[in-house]
């Protein structure tokens, strides 16, 4: 896959389950960057909180667990 603006979607997938998930996490890291939280890459860019949140992804920089296997 090439190199997109937010990256290798691959990389940033061996982080996640799904592109569901994916879309989740970085949603609510960049809300949490727009609200004040420190980013936690060196390289982050505040005015660009999503792209931001991608490159803290592709680093590992979020942890993620699945918390509930689905609706039953």
């Amino acid at each position: 896959m090439s190199k997109t603006v937010f990256g290798d979607l691959d990389g940033l997938l061996t982080h996640v389950d799904s592109k569901f998930t994916l879309v989740n996490v970085v949603t609510k890291r960049a809300k949490q960057l727009n609200n004040g939280a420190p980013a936690l890459t060196d390289d982050a860019n505040p005015n660009k909180p999503v792209s931001t949140a991608f490159a803290e992804v592709e680093l590992g920089k979020i942890p993620y667990t699945r918390v509930k296997d689905g609706i039953k």
